[in-house]
């Protein structure tokens, strides 16, 4: 829809709900690579899944890298192209809601890898925008690490991480759900025995996540 400034994908309901979940894809990828991830958790809901704005390769991505401090394990956001997400992100939220007669109260929020690291920056800045949030395979962004905002205090936030990533180490991941946890958020934190990917035990614990929130 033009009026949601993020490309996207949008699959109705089958009931007749207001309910939505939010969903930003991993580096390289599309609005449709976690689409099946978003449809098998339980519930009805509108699923709007955005495309990032910038092309990689055959896919898509939220913003650059920054390796000055020794590497992928330790990258960071650009800064400047992940404050240009964020607003994005948070820009298409607001239009979507309108565009789709969503219940502002009964909004999730999906990521992976990139998308797990803007998500979990997102309810940092408007925590009160979000009824829960999963993160997969992300870390905390540097930039947002410090940030205790209103509103996070009890915030449902899922956090998985692989015991064998090679792209996002699960201690990044563990780290991430530490300081949400010092954040104020209620966290749910495991790691799974696969690599960078979501897979069906991961799934499977994600969706009992969601089922306590629906």
């Amino acid at each position: 829809m033009t009026d949601v400034p993020l490309e996207h994908v949008h699959r109705d309901p089958e009931s007749d709900t207001d309910a939505g979940l939010f969903v930003l894809h991993g580096r390289g990828a599309d609005e449709k690579d976690l689409l099946p991830v978003a449809q098998r958790l339980p519930g009805d809901r509108h699923v709007i899944s955005f495309r990032a704005p910038d092309r990689l390769q055959g896919g898509y991505t939220w913003y650059d890298l920054d390796l000055s401090a020794g590497g992928l394990e330790q990258s960071q956001p650009d800064p400047d192209g992940f404050r240009r997400s964020l607003d994005l992100v948070a820009e298409s939220i607001d239009a979507a809601v309108d565009a789709y007669d969503l219940d502002s109260e009964r909004l999730g929020l999906l990521g992976f890898s990139q998308g797990a690291i803007t998500s979990l920056s997102l309810v940092l800045e408007q925590p009160d925008t979000f009824a829960w949030v999963a993160a997969h395979h992300g870390y905390l962004a540097e930039s947002h690490a410090d940030r205790s905002p209103e509103g996070i205090a009890g915030k449902p936030v899922f956090v998985g991480a692989g015991a064998a990533d090679q792209i996002i180490p699960a201690n990044r991941c563990e780290a991430a759900a530490e300081g949400m946890r010092e954040a104020g958020a209620d966290v749910t934190f495991e790691t799974f025995g696969g690599g960078h990917g979501i897979g069906p035990d991961e799934l499977d614990a994600v969706s009992q996540f969601v089922e306590q929130y629906d």
